[in-house]
């Protein structure tokens, strides 16, 4: 199985294209490796991570970088069951990350101590999707 840990380059040109100056939610969806998969001679490499401990890592490595561009989690769940779709399709996490804009998401990810922190990103995830939104009104209907 080949899974997307990292953005094609259409795919990141696409969301580049669209609006950056409008708040965005960011659906992640997680497989984490059994074992961690750091580069060698990376200073986690020999701890014997398992995926969900190295995907921990970067969220302590990463989180006071998310917080400063104005990064908040707005909703967080466990996985239990797919009714529509891919039965293959397990996820161990899942959550939306709101950013006030694209341009903060991307002030982000070219940050230094960021760029630092998702090594341990890319050695934790088997698997994921990273799905943007633009926020919707809540309530109690569909439509």
């Amino acid at each position: 199985m080949t899974g997307h840990v990292d953005p094609s380059r259409e795919s990141f040109d696409a969301f580049k294209d669209l609006p950056r100056d409008q708040p965005i939610h960011m659906l992640n969806l997680l497989q984490f490796r059994d074992v961690a998969s750091y580069p060698d001679g990376h200073q986690n490499a020999d701890k014997g991570w398992t995926g969900r401990r190295a995907y921990r890592e970067y969220g302590r490595t990463s989180g006071p970088v998310f917080a400063r561009v104005g990064g908040v989690i707005v909703w967080r769940g466990t996985f239990a069951c797919t009714v529509i779709g891919p039965e293959s399709e397990r996820w161990d996490d899942a959550f939306i990350a709101q950013y006030p804009s694209a341009a903060a998401f991307l002030e982000m990810l070219a940050d230094p101590d960021y760029r630092q922190a998702v090594v341990n990103r890319t050695a934790a995830v088997l698997d994921s999707r990273l799905v943007r939104f633009t926020p919707g009104e809540s309530g109690a209907s569909f439509g």
